[in-house]
Parts: structure tokens; sequence; C-alpha cells
């Protein structure tokens, strides 16, 4: 096998940060792709205003400083959001670039995104933390950010001593299920995802 067929994607220098109200835009964009990767844009409804009003309620609007973690949490019910932006300036084939680029300039690209909350494990007696989303844009994909993203979650659940971090995975995407597998996680066959949503929920709230 030749050397040009072997060689990975290389490794570029990446950083994640605590986001804040100015990269909704982003953020809503990449909840979007993902939406398409997913096969689940029916399912989409998301706009800048009620990301903006659910992730970042009445934020300072001093931003914090740029740091690679940080306990605190954002949002309702803790959400929180982290970016991996890449700022190396490797050249990367990246039409979005530009759209992409981070509101902290300095020549960042934002590369992809973890959303994740609070949780709390009855058997374990410890909270934890559910990850809603992972995702990480195709230019950047294989290059280190999915592993970078999901290593901070579980970095911090672990320096908080909390009992787990867990999430959920389509039947259908066997590299997203090796990725997880190579990780460590447990991926559990046993388990079915049930949902009270739309119109079913809103009826429950009828007098």
């Amino acid at each position: 096998m030749s050397s040009a067929i072997a060689a990975s994607p290389p490794q570029i220098l990446g950083t994640i940060r605590l986001a804040d109200n100015r990269d909704v835009p982003h953020i809503l964009k990449m909840i979007r792709q993902m939406a398409e990767f997913e096969r689940l844009t029916h399912l989409f409804s998301a706009t800048e205003s009620s990301l903006s009003s659910s992730l970042f309620p009445a934020e300072d609007p001093v931003p914090p400083s740029d740091r690679s973690q940080s306990s605190s949490s954002r949002g309702a019910a803790g959400v929180r959001a982290d970016l991996a932006e890449d700022r190396s300036g490797f050249p990367i084939a990246d039409p979005e670039a530009e759209i992409f680029a981070s509101v902290r300039g300095g020549g960042r690209i934002v590369a992809g995104f973890v959303l994740f909350f609070p949780n709390y494990s009855t058997f374990l007696a410890k909270t934890g933390f559910y990850v809603e989303d992972l995702f990480v844009r195709e230019a950047y994909r294989r290059r280190g950010f999915g592993r970078m993203l999901l290593s901070a979650v579980a970095a911090q659940a672990a320096k908080m001593g909390l009992g787990r971090v867990e999430w959920c995975v389509l039947d259908w995407n066997e590299n997203a299920i090796k990725f997880y597998q190579e990780m460590g996680a447990e991926v559990h066959q046993e388990w079915r995802i049930c949902r009270l949503a739309g119109e079913v929920l809103q009826s429950y709230g009828q007098d």
C-alpha cells in the first residue's frame, strides 16, 4: 500500500472553549447540518432566537475569557455548549471557513460542538452528564476533534466526581458506534428511547 493511500488526515491544533451568546448562529448552523446528516430535518425547528433564550438566558454581555474548560454551567437546567476550534492555520479544504470564522477572531475556525447537561442516576445516587449533541463539521472529521470534545466532557465529569456520562447513537451510524466503543463506552442494545413531544405533550397541559 502506498504512503499516499495509507496517510490519514493530519492532526491539527484545536482548542475547546465555553460557548456564549455570540456563538448562536454557528451553533444553529451545525445543528442544522447534524439534522441533515442524521436524516432528521423533519424534527428541526430551532431558531437563533429560541437557542439564544434557552442556552444563554439573561447572559452577562461580557463573555468569559478563553479557556479550555470551565466548571460553570450555562442556560436552563445547567445546559452547556462547548465549541472546538481549529487555530493551527493548516490549510483545510473547508468551503465554509468564512461562515464559521470564530467570533473570538485570531484566525480560528469553528470545527464542532458538544452540548450537555446534568442528569441523575438513582442506582448510583450520583449526578452525571447527558450529551445531547456531539457534532464535528465534515471538513474536520477524523482529525481528533470528536475525541477532544467528548474527552473534555468526560474529564469534567471525573473532576466533579460525577457518576457517568451517557448519550444516544443512531443504530445505523456504525462509524460513530465504533468510535464510542474505542473510547471505552458501553453501547446498551437493550434500551429504547421513549418520548412525549409536540401535540401529545401539550395535551397533558390542558385543563
